[in-house]
């Protein structure tokens, strides 16, 4: 096909941590891009090169493209969308009380591409949507098209997102694999155009299907890896119970090549703005489809449990937490971003202030985002003094950073040698040999401080 290497135009529909990453790539794939938001903040942000959020390598890749003139913001839908050949819709979809998600950004993004496109246009589903929400994109499109009088013809088409908070910038720029999910040869083609410079820089699988598969792909996929995350955090159990080592189950599991180690890290449960989402959107929206979706709701309840450990360690431990001071290590969900959205960190910090402890907070890049929000914690920005003095401390985040601090030092900075390592940062024969009392996840714990 000729022109396939043709830069195109390019409109990306919001820019948080999805659609920013989107726009960011799609420029440095050479293409012409506009990424419009209705929040006026946000735009004046990003033009004068102010992040909204932490991402490794993002800064840097914003700034490349924007030198470059090609990559622009706009808070003018207009402006923004009405010579584009390729929308990306990458708006929230916040869930309901009942767990479903809330579509109408994405009816709003729809309407917005009728109102303003002067031509033809193919809209992509980034966002992360259920099964069946093309058709509703395309019934959006017509009613507002109708209203408006319009006559072009835009097609829809199922791009869904796989990346990791954290590794998104590289996520995208090299992709495991692009999933397209159109039902006409012409929107294939044009999102075969989108992605020819990519393909061209990193050679990975191309999955060409129709709306429906597409939209089912991303949803089986987050939910499948929350469930192993759930397994081996089910198996952490049953090993502290027997004495048995959870790290060398999951590498034994992990050379499986059927199994692999990816996902089988022991700890205090998933969070963030995917897993938890998306696996409560899958069970509501089997359940609407007349399927009782068993295995996901026990992935959540296992996840739930998995957040209450450290707490339960804590009780065991030092018996009564009022007047305790805990060190708290992380409040990030994981490494390498500063979102705290669904982050097992806040439940641990709401269970250690409803038992009256003091809490003492680290974390390498997400502390603006907690403060204020809880009523006592106390803000640190160096580990170390989080540590010194405290009569606890509790692992949510594996940052490197912790890593590096030593056991020794570990006993030296902490009033009462007691860690409870939620992440297992820490090797917990290393923590024993420095007489520190210690429970990490899915090991023997070396028992109470009176034993």
């Amino acid at each position: 096909m000729t022109g396939e290497n043709t830069p195109m135009r390019v409109g990306v529909l919001g820019v948080g941590h999805v659609g920013l990453v989107t726009a960011a790539c799609m420029a440095d794939f050479g293409h012409d891009v506009i990424g419009y938001d209705d929040d006026g903040h946000k735009i004046a942000a990003l033009r004068a090169g102010d992040m909204p959020f932490y991402e490794p390598d993002l800064d840097r890749l914003v700034a490349d493209n924007v030198s470059t003139g090609r990559l622009r913001f706009s808070g003018d839908a207009v402006e923004a969308l009405s010579d584009r050949e390729v929308v990306f819709i990458c708006v929230g979809t916040p869930s309901r009380e009942d767990g479903s998600p809330n579509l109408a950004y994405v009816q709003a993004a729809a309407q917005a591409v009728a109102a303003h496109a002067r031509g033809p246009v193919v809209v992509a589903e980034k966002s992360t949507v259920p099964v069946r929400t093309g058709e509703r994109i395309r019934q959006a499109l017509a009613l507002e098209s109708q209203a408006r009088q319009g006559t072009a013809h835009h097609e829809v088409v199922s791009n869904p997102e796989f990346l990791r908070e954290g590794s998104a910038v590289e996520d995208t720029l090299r992709p495991d694999r692009i999933v397209v999910g159109a039902d006409s040869t012409n929107a294939h083609e044009v999102m075969r155009r989108v992605y020819t410079p990519q393909l061209e820089r990193h050679d990975c699988p191309y999955v060409e299907t129709d709306v429906k598969t597409a939209e089912l792909i991303k949803h089986a996929s987050n939910a499948f890896l929350a469930t192993k995350i759930s397994f081996i955090n089910a198996v952490a159990r049953v090993c502290e119970l027997t004495g048995a080592d959870v790290e060398t189950v999951a590498d034994a599991m992990g050379h499986d090549p059927r199994i692999g180690r990816a996902f089988l890290n022991a700890g205090i449960g998933y969070g963030g703005s995917c897993f938890p989402k998306d696996v409560e959107a899958f069970v509501h929206i089997a359940a609407e489809l007349g399927y009782d979706f068993g295995l996901l709701r026990e992935t959540q309840r296992i996840n739930r449990e998995a957040k209450v450990w450290p707490v339960h360690q804590l009780r065991r431990l030092l018996w009564n937490l009022q007047d305790k001071e805990i060190a708290v290590l992380g409040v990030a969900f994981k490494p390498g971003t500063d979102d705290i959205r669904d982050a097992p960190a806040l439940d641990v910090i709401d269970a250690l202030e409803a038992d009256g402890a003091s809490v003492r907070l680290h974390d390498p890049v997400a502390l603006d985002q907690v403060r204020g929000r809880f009523a006592r914690a106390e803000l640190y920005e160096d580990a170390r003094e989080a540590l010194r003095g405290a009569h606890a401390v509790v692992t949510c985040t594996e940052w490197d950073e912790y890593r590096k601090i030593e056991p020794e030092q570990l006993a030296e900075l902490l009033a009462y040698p007691v860690v409870v390592d939620g992440r297992n940062v820490w090797d917990p024969a290393a923590l024993e040999a420095a007489n520190l009392r210690v429970a990490s996840v899915g090991t023997p714990f070396s028992g109470d401080l009176g034993a």
